[in-house]
């Protein structure tokens, strides 16, 4: 029985990255299926946020994040990539990668080189980069960000989130009817997995029966 997971994150979000600590290592001890779907915090127009030169997100850095990356076991930093950019090319490129068979890849290896080496994600050379390393072709993928191929499908990505899923915040982890907004232990994660597996199996039951003619 294969648990199906849906995760909303931004590639700029510490807590996302964080939150996929915990969500890979069950992913490698249960049967789960992980869809990560797109969330953008601050999309265009909205201005970028420049954390080295807001003290408050730098204090918060200091004080919760850092010190959260280093409890979980996580390495992290924050990018001095100055302002932090904007991640609908990032997304379109998931998008790529999805369609070719290597969407969870290509997110995992977003997510590291924006948080472990403080690369430009919203730069179209980073990102071709990036796709070769997963395996991707460099040049499909690269025509396809320049000719906005997949403009429609992020665009209809976010509104999924936005308005159908009404997502208000990320991480937030969809596990069957549970919703877990913000960044969850694996012994949460762990929790709500298992009962939504309890509750497949329970539904397999169901219907099971034998006629009047004694066929079952």
């Amino acid at each position: 029985m294969t648990v199906n997971i849906k995760v909303y994150s931004d590639f700029v979000c510490p807590f996302c990255f964080l939150g996929k600590g915990p969500l890979d290592e069950i992913i490698k001890e249960k049967d789960v299926e992980v869809e990560w779907m797109p969330f953008e915090l601050r999309p265009t127009p909205h201005p970028k946020i420049d954390p080295w030169k807001e003290p408050d997100k730098l204090a918060s850095w200091d004080s919760f994040i850092l010190p959260t990356a280093k409890k979980l076991g996580v390495d992290m930093r924050l990018p001095r990539v100055s302002p932090h950019p904007y991640t609908y090319l990032a997304f379109k490129g998931y998008q790529f990668a999805k369609e070719h068979g290597k969407g969870n890849e290509f997110h995992h290896r977003v997510f590291t080189a924006f948080f472990q080496e403080e690369q430009d994600i919203e730069n179209v050379e980073v990102l071709t980069k990036l796709a070769g390393e997963v395996g991707l072709s460099t040049v499909d993928f690269k025509d396809a960000l320049i000719a906005r191929t997949y403009r429609e499908v992020h665009q209809d990505a976010l509104k999924q989130a936005y308005e159908e899923a009404q997502i208000m915040a990320v991480p937030t982890f969809i596990i069957g009817d549970e919703v877990i907004q913000g960044l969850a232990s694996k012994e949460r994660l762990e929790m709500v997995i298992d009962k939504e597996l309890k509750k497949l199996k329970s539904n397999d039951l169901d219907g099971m029966q034998c006629d009047i003619d004694g066929y079952c």
